[in-house]
């Protein structure tokens, strides 16, 4: 099944066409998190951005919206989720739009029985060619609340020539303007945030960062069998190797832990902290290490290696450095027991 995710995610060859096709198709059977295939849906995600990160990146979304909706519908907590009164169709084509912006949010309110989104949300990829959005708004001062809405109609606005990264070309993520957007809620106030598949889907997002070092990985390990590689070489490849095996298995580790039931929900955050940081470390190195090894001239001969190589050093700022090894280590602090 990998080799075969692999192989249709380099089908798609960086086209956010195919990768939105591909990912209508796989989030038909893809498990759902914490189901006891976490595993199998973590490697399958790490399969496709072996083969090319456009198609993982859109996959992963639109995967991750159709988790939350039916986690949504298994949770007693949550109202039934209208999704007919915005056009959900089973081949829809879903993003997740729940970053904040400064100077910028999108506030909803309650008329009657229907709900109006208005204002400008920040980082909203490929939001001019899918039909539906997971998107987050304000309810009040400090409260946030998940809906779904549909992104085909005059009430939206989507901003895609501001996006000029060399990283992800065809994923642009520019905002989008809403102006009484008809929307339906999923969830109460503060629901998205704070259930547990928050967490497992930071992880989704971490398996792809691991498959899209993979795929460089590969590339300097076919270069170096291609002529006798020198001591320095091979040094970079046993790093390249440790780095890959550590991430490897913290995500490993995470599903068991996940699909055993052992991670409460105060745990969840503070996991998918961990395997964040040490996957994120281990593509970051695997970059580095594969440009001392390789040198100029597969990022400036080989498309797909430098389009690879782009792809995941944008990619990899979902995880905020710095900021998040800080907030994972105030998570350590407040640890009754530690190591």
């Amino acid at each position: 099944m990998e080799r075969e995710l692999t192989a249709a995610a380099t089908a798609v060859d960086g086209r956010a066409d195919r990768a939105i096709r591909l990912a209508v198709g796989v989030g038909q059977w893809l498990p759902q998190p914490a189901a006891g295939a976490t595993w199998q849906r973590w490697r399958s995600l790490a399969a496709l951005a072996v083969g090319d990160l456009t198609a993982a990146r859109v996959v992963e979304a639109h995967t991750d919206a159709v988790a939350i909706l039916r986690e949504a519908a298994d949770d007693p907590e949550v109202p039934p989720v209208p999704l007919d009164e915005i056009g959900v169709e089973p081949d829809s084509t879903w993003g997740v739009f729940a970053a904040e912006g400064p100077g910028v949010r999108v506030d909803a309110r309650q008329v009657g029985d229907n709900w109006l989104l208005t204002g400008t949300k920040p980082w909203c990829s490929l939001a001019d060619r899918l039909s539906h959005a997971l998107i987050t708004a304000h309810t009040g001062e400090g409260t946030r609340r998940l809906f779904a809405i549909s992104l085909r109609g005059a009430t939206i606005r989507a901003t895609a020539d501001v996006w000029v990264a060399k990283g992800l070309v065809n994923v642009p993520s520019g905002p989008i303007d809403l102006e009484d957007c008809a929307a339906v809620p999923v969830g109460p106030d503060g629901w998205y945030l704070r259930r547990p598949g928050f967490a497992w889907g930071g992880i989704g997002v971490a398996a792809c960062w691991y498959g899209g070092a993979v795929g460089i990985a590969r590339t300097l390990r076919n270069a170096m069998s291609s002529k006798p590689p020198d001591q320095i070489a091979t040094m970079h490849l046993g790093a390249v190797d440790a780095a890959l095996t550590a991430a490897l298995a913290v995500l490993g580790a995470a599903a068991a832990q996940i699909d055993g039931g052992s991670v409460t929900a105060a745990e969840a955050s503070l996991l998918a902290g961990r395997v964040r940081a040490v996957v994120a470390s281990a593509a970051e190195e695997v970059i580095i290490r594969a440009g001392h090894a390789l040198g100029p001239a597969p990022l400036a001969l080989d498309e797909r290696h430098a389009r690879r190589i782009a792809d995941l050093s944008l990619y990899l700022r979902q995880h905020h450095a710095e900021r998040d090894e800080a907030a994972l280590g105030r998570a350590v602090l407040e640890l009754d027991e530690w190591v």
